[in-house]
């Protein structure tokens, strides 16, 4: 029997912070003078620890001794920053790295986030507003975009929306975006914020295969997705702008299933995805690769794992912090393939390595590197209870 090919190596804790606070300090200018009593480092690594642990700035360094006062870090990070050179920033140091471990060609997923804002009515200036969702009408928003590989998803790009933003706008960017790296674009997978008429003549510009599902808009979709069996349609909507008027057509692929009793309904559920891609040929083909974007849904719920806990409005600071979180998962991915997974014949074994440990060893290194108390003062000596 063969021998089991040993590792050559080992990545310790320490060497995933120094691995994310280089990748900051080579982005990040935070402008110190040559004078400045800390570092930028110095910085970073409360900003990566109070990620991984989940806390706030103020938190983590109130209780580490090696740390700079909380009031500097949180100087540094509202006054030396604005919104575009954190989204430029953000972008590049979300792409470093990972933009070498991606194929030739890859699967893209937008997807816009909104993050309910429960505070005073009056201080809602400079954010998002849209439908109520979640008992609010005011959110920090961001639109994401993805590249999707085998289930594994890397952020290429994270913008912050305001309103006056559009879908369309948003698409408008993240398309510009996908023309300028070095990489093929299988296709666009977008939720039904996109659709419009702008977003699909935006696609049919950029010459993108895409899949998105539809909304119901107007009497013939309506009735479309009301009656019939599965099949693939022709519809049309129609767009204005500046006065003028332009019509795009488009295939709906509209998908039947039996409701089987779930959720207490019963009959036909009919679903419409407008779609226009080689590789699907039939309803069924277009229900089943959407179904590929929903997996984005677990990246927001690993990174409300793995962000700074804060009150404040600042939306530079709020978006840095976005940035960082969303940084933490495409560095466990792209270590987990690149150095972690073992090489082999018909391609790499993935050894287990979960987000949550890759947290938790970010976590211990921070309050390693920051000495975070571990005792607190006693007023008499403990007794025999704390011994074994």
């Amino acid at each position: 029997m063969p021998n089991t090919p040993q590792a050559d190596g080992e990545i310790h804790e320490d060497q995933l912070l120094n691995f994310l606070v280089n990748a900051l300090d080579e982005e990040v200018d935070l402008g110190l003078g040559a004078n400045a009593e800390i570092d930028a480092e110095d910085i970073y690594e409360v900003l990566v620890g109070a990620c991984a642990d989940g806390t706030s700035i103020s938190e983590l360094c109130d209780t580490s001794e090696d740390s700079p006062h909380e009031n500097t870090v949180l100087y540094h990070l509202r006054e030396k920053f604005d919104l575009t050179s954190v989204e430029r920033v953000g972008n590049a140091l979300l792409q470093q790295d990972v933009l070498e471990v991606l194929p030739e060609q890859v699967e893209v997923v937008a997807d816009l986030h909104l993050r309910p804002y429960y505070g005073d009515e009056d201080e809602t200036e400079g954010l998002y507003h849209s439908e109520a969702k979640r008992g609010t009408t005011a959110f920090h928003a961001y639109a994401t975009l993805y590249a999707r590989v085998k289930n594994k998803r890397y952020t290429l790009a994270v913008r912050r929306l305001v309103d006056g933003d559009t879908a369309s706008t948003v698409l408008a960017e993240f398309l510009g975006l996908l023309d300028g790296l070095d990489f093929g674009v299988k296709a666009v997978y977008l939720d039904r914020e996109f659709y419009d008429s702008k977003c699909l003549t935006l696609l049919h510009a950029h010459n993108y295969a895409y899949v998105m599902p539809t909304i119901r808009w107007g009497k013939t979709i309506k009735q479309e997705l009301s009656e019939g069996w599965s099949r693939v349609i022709q519809h049309e909507l129609t767009g204005k702008l500046d006065g003028h008027s332009w019509t795009v057509e488009f295939p709906v692929y509209i998908d039947c299933t039996y409701q089987n009793g779930r959720y207490d309904e019963h009959g036909v559920a009919r679903h419409g995805y407008a779609a226009d891609a080689p590789f699907i040929e039939t309803p069924r083909d277009a229900r089943y690769h959407y179904a590929k974007r929903f997996g984005i849904e677990a990246s927001y719920r690993l990174s409300e794992q793995s962000i700074v806990t804060t009150t404040t409005q600042n939306p530079i600071v709020r978006l840095l912090y976005v940035v960082v979180s969303l940084l933490l998962q495409n560095v466990w991915r792209y270590l987990h393939w690149e150095y972690v997974a073992t090489l082999r014949r018909g391609g790499r074994r993935l050894w287990k390595w979960s987000f949550e440990e890759f947290i938790n060893m970010l976590c211990r290194a921070s309050w390693t590197a920051l000495a975070v108390r571990r005792a607190v003062p006693a007023n008499q000596p403990p007794d025999d209870r704390f011994h074994r």
